[in-house]
């Protein structure tokens, strides 16, 4: 109780100090001439309330790791960084965690972890030195477990700025314009003189962050200054354009650092924006064509256990790597308006996301494997450089990035499943039950989305006016048709409508909405199977990837000397005496066989459904039992995916198997052999 005293206090306090400057109302910032002209732009941080499942895997976040963060890693995180003003780390991780503390915050109306994200916002700000520069500058002695060196890096700066700006968002606080503008110009000053890569390589990989918040803040300024910035960063930038369309970057192993492949995938597109060249436009498409012949897993990420390897399912897929493509993805779609992303973004968050983050939110873990059939302190087929415990679940097992950079997942989401459109309404961005509550030609309107998506196809939206005197208002709702959905049925009122289409994919409703009308769309799901590393098979349906469901066994490991600092207080493994050697019926897999032979059973949507025994929906099919596919380097072992004439006994039994969503697994088969 006193804690959480102390932290209204010093909410109140700073928000006070925030309001000498009287803040007003965000809005959303569109673009304006010369950038090309977006369809979409984000709503005030605050507007979209997580409802049903969405809002208990943010409170789980809340009170977990999310939270709490300043305390489980208190060597980085807590009041010695030097962010703060301390003799600590310097560098990426703290800001990471603010990155994703301070929307979640404010999304929540948490008001401790508002007062913890603050205290590093007013740090960023009052860090400002007369010449824009600001944040930690000094390079200290090593420490272990601390990064205290390339304290004057562009790149942590680059995260900073990407705190100020959802904090503005939320608050409207003018202060984050005048620092950014010292900043930027500052900037344009020294980037000729002292380049992005100067200290680091991640500076000039992740550019694409830097150049988003400059034109950001030139929709809100108009300053032409910074459209020049913008030509220099981006010229300084890795050539995300090239690696994506004409070079080899995405046919080789261990050409691109897994998470600068998610964060660069929004670099082109971003300068395309200020460049307008059809190549910059394009070159992210061009790249979701290469990599699922290459790198490519059905979750929509790709092998990548730092650098990138081809597809193998029991490769490593990084954490950070989830995080950020979907950051990525969320300001691409903004941009473009195109489905391909948003729909890319559903099949990240829904399938990646929940299974790398333990269901109590207290642990996660820094590699997932697609067939993943143990999570031992064991050695793997790929790098394992911290004693093995890549693929342990966690507070530091890995690399600590992810232990930070996780945060922004689900806050960001969530700010991104509803926006404003340039035509004066709103749009579905992605669907998750959620509330929205904003400003429309200023009428107060509030519109409930009323689902259990992705577990469930329809979704309903009820639409209410807070203003006992206003109870209507003429405005556009634009609503995604997913690629996956074969056709679709919608209602008004329970009066089946047609709608404009706004694009490929994007349908729209512009009707005088009244309160209490009530629009339900139904989505057209069916079983599909998908070919991915040997040609192995993957069931799908709707955005979701469906995985073999196998009991789980936790064991928490409590860490004691050394251990304690390099993972952290405790890990969990977590192993199963399910058989997971099976392979799919070939025969089950082409045509009207595979709605035939892969039953879906619908059960009830609990607001825990990211779990194993959670999970609303399953499949049951057949398979058969491969004796001779075993275990090799604690994995499951190199078989041959194909079909295949099988030498006598290697063929056993067929087995009733029930698969899950991915996401509801920690140990799972999910791409398959067929036999």
């Amino acid at each position: 109780m006193k804690k959480l005293i102390l932290a209204i206090a010093m909410v109140c306090t700073l928000t006070a100090s925030a309001k000498k400057t009287t803040p007003t109302r965000p809005q959303p910032v569109f673009n304006r001439a010369p950038l090309v002209e977006a369809p979409y732009a984000q709503l005030p941080i605050g507007d979209i309330k997580p409802q049903g499942w969405l809002d208990e895997q943010m409170r789980i976040m809340l009170n977990g790791m999310t939270g709490n963060l300043d305390e489980l890693y208190e060597l980085v995180c807590g009041d010695n960084n030097a962010w703060l003003g301390g003799e600590g780390d310097a560098w990426e991780r703290g800001p990471y965690w603010i990155d994703g503390a301070l929307p979640m915050a404010y999304i929540m109306g948490d008001d401790a972890l508002k007062a913890k994200a603050l205290k590093w916002v007013e740090a960023i700000l009052n860090s400002q030195k007369e010449s824009g520069y600001f944040g930690p500058d000094t390079d200290r002695p090593y420490i272990y477990g601390m990064q205290r060196d390339n304290a004057a890096d562009w790149w942590p700066r680059m995260v900073a700025l990407k705190i100020l700006q959802q904090y503005y968002m939320a608050t409207g606080d003018e202060r984050v314009v005048e620092f950014m503008t010292k900043y930027f110009h500052y900037q344009l000053q020294e980037l000729p003189k002292t380049p992005l890569g100067n200290w680091t390589f991640w500076a000039t990989e992740r550019a694409g962050d830097n150049l988003l918040i400059v034109h950001w803040l030139y929709n809100i300024t108009g300053d032409e200054k910074l459209l020049k910035l913008g030509e220099i960063i981006h010229q300084q930038s890795a050539d995300w354009t090239s690696r994506f369309t004409t070079d080899t970057h995405l046919y080789r192993q261990n050409s691109i650092h897994c998470v600068n492949l998610g964060q660069g995938f929004k670099e082109p597109i971003i300068w395309w924006q200020q460049g307008k060249e059809d190549r910059h436009l394009n070159a992210p498409k061009e790249a979701l064509r290469r990599i699922p012949h290459t790198f490519g897993f059905p979750t929509g990420l790709w092998a990548g256990d730092e650098l990138t390897h081809f597809g193998d399912p029991t490769r490593g897929s990084e954490l950070c790597t989830a995080t950020e493509m979907m950051y990525s993805l969320e300001e691409v779609y903004r941009i473009t308006g195109d489905n391909t992303y948003a729909d890319l973004l559903e099949r990240v968050t829904y399938n990646a996301l929940p299974t790398q983050i333990t269901d109590k939110g207290d642990a996660r873990q820094y590699y997932q494997q697609i067939n993943q059939v143990e999570v031992t302190r064991k050695p793997r087929n790929f790098s394992t450089p911290h004693q093995d415990t890549d693929i342990l679940f966690g507070v530091l097992s890995g690399y600590p990035c992810c232990t930070c950079n996780l945060h922004q997942g689900w806050p960001k989401f969530v700010q991104n499943l509803w926006l404003k459109s340039n035509a004066g309404g709103v749009a579905a961005m992605v669907y998750a039950p959620s509330t929205l509550s904003t400003t429309i030609n200023d009428v107060a309107v509030v519109i409930d989305e009323q689902t259990c998506y992705p577990f469930e196809e329809q979704i309903a939206f009820s639409f209410s006016f807070p203003d006992k005197k206003q109870k209507s208002a003429e405005f556009p709702l634009d609503l995604r048709i997913p690629e996956w959905s074969n056709g679709y049925t919608l209602t008004v009122n329970d009066a089946e409508v047609k709608a404009e289409d706004v694009r490929k994919g994007t349908i729209r409703l512009n009707r005088n909405w009244a309160d209490g009308d009530k629009v339900v769309i139904t989505f057209n799901a069916a079983v599909r199977i998908s070919r991915w590393y040997d040609y192995s098979a993957v069931v799908e349906r709707g955005p979701l990837v469906y995985a073999l469901r196998m009991e789980e066994k936790w064991k928490r490991h409590e860490c004691e000397g050394d251990d304690i600092r390099a993972l952290g207080p405790y890990y969990y493994e977590v192993t199963s005496t399910t058989p997971w050697n099976v392979a799919l019926r070939d025969g089950d897999l082409h045509g009207e066989n595979v709605a035939k032979n892969f039953v879906v059973e619908k059960g009830e949507c609990s607001n825990t459904p990211w779990t194993l025994n959670g999970a609303p929906i399953k499949i049951k099919a057949k398979a058969r039992i491969l004796n001779n596919w075993t275990m090799h380097r604690n994995s499951a072992g190199q078989i041959n995916y194909l079909t295949q004439i099988e030498p006598r006994g290697e063929v056993g039994p067929e087995v009733d198997i029930t698969l899950i969503p991915y996401g509801c697994t920690t140990l799972r088969m999910t791409e398959f052999p067929v036999r």
